[in-house]
């Protein structure tokens, strides 16, 4: 996976460590990824996008993949996506890239909609794949929902309770997962991606971080996202979805995001939630139409 890409540990003033997979040359994209994945899910889409003329930066966002993973406090804030996103910011600062373009997929879809709202100058345009805002999709839960997206629910419960129910056997939560919001066939995991999943979801560090993740946006997230209800991402957001996914049938995930952002594009793309490895041509290419323009030639 990751040809010609190099792979570096970035250290940030926090005193965390965030590994980054970097490649090509051009106007940068910053990739993140969602949950419960790493960076490797995007190894079908970064070399496209490297091929297209653009410098990419594909991070393992905190808690997951090789990326530090901080104990949490009671209250969550470790990891806030306002912390999460400032993570980003700061390494593609440390790499040179003070204004990028911004792509996130499912949990990285959340930390792009924060980082936009609290770093407005770093954001050239950002894509969120297959999500709703976080409020919204709370606002809106009905039986559906809570079956559909029951991890929401059982993440959040208090530690150490998810923790060591997943910890029992995390090979067959994280395949579950993968085989639950998929829409094609199995095959279309790697099976190189699926063993670094299968690798960081093993460390009960990450067990642990990633329920933190969703007890952070059950609360901090939510009072963050309150505190801004009048503001609006400045920046151009595409939301891209999953046809036969759980998010694009059961919200108006365009309209959603319009509540959001200024300037909103929307579609399906085909498949179910994992757009990066069930419709990496598509959602690169959707990505490049995208980013194309005049915003590339000052980038």
């Amino acid at each position: 996976m990751f040809d010609g890409f190099r792979t570096e540990r970035i250290s940030l003033a926090n005193g965390l460590t965030i590994q980054a997979r970097i490649g090509g040359d051009g106007p940068p994209v910053l990739l993140l990824h969602g949950y419960p994945q790493s960076s490797a899910c995007w190894h079908k889409v970064a070399p496209l996008l490297v091929a297209a003329g653009f410098s990419v930066v594909a991070t393992d966002l905190r808690g997951y993949g090789a990326s530090d993973k901080p104990a949490s406090r009671s209250h969550h804030a470790t990891y806030s996506k306002r912390a999460m996103a400032a993570d980003q910011v700061e390494v593609m600062r440390r790499l040179g890239h003070d204004r990028f373009f911004l792509a996130g997929h499912d949990r990285g879809g959340r930390v792009a909609h924060r980082l936009a709202l609290d770093h407005p100058d770093a954001v050239r345009k950002v894509a969120v794949l297959d999500i709703a805002p976080t409020a919204a999709m709370y606002a809106r839960t009905d039986r559906a929902f809570a079956t559909g997206y029951y991890h929401w629910f059982f993440l959040i419960q208090p530690a150490p309770l998810p923790e060591r129910l997943i910890a029992a056997d995390p090979d067959f939560f994280l395949r579950s997962k993968l085989m639950a919001w998929g829409r094609s066939a199995a095959d279309v995991f790697a099976d190189e991606a699926v063993e670094e999943y299968l690798t960081s979801f093993r460390d009960p560090a990450c067990i642990s971080a990633s329920c933190e993740d969703y007890r952070a946006a059950a609360t901090i997230d939510l009072r963050h996202d309150a505190d801004d209800a009048n503001r609006r991402i400045e920046a151009p957001l595409l939301a891209l979805w999953g046809a036969k996914g759980f998010v694009g049938q059961h919200f108006d995930v365009e309209k959603l995001w319009r509540e959001r952002a200024r300037q909103v594009s929307g579609m399906g793309l085909p498949g179910g939630h994992f757009l990066p490895e069930e419709a990496p041509k598509e959602t690169a290419d959707a990505l490049l139409a995208f980013f194309a323009g005049d915003d590339r030639q000052d980038a």
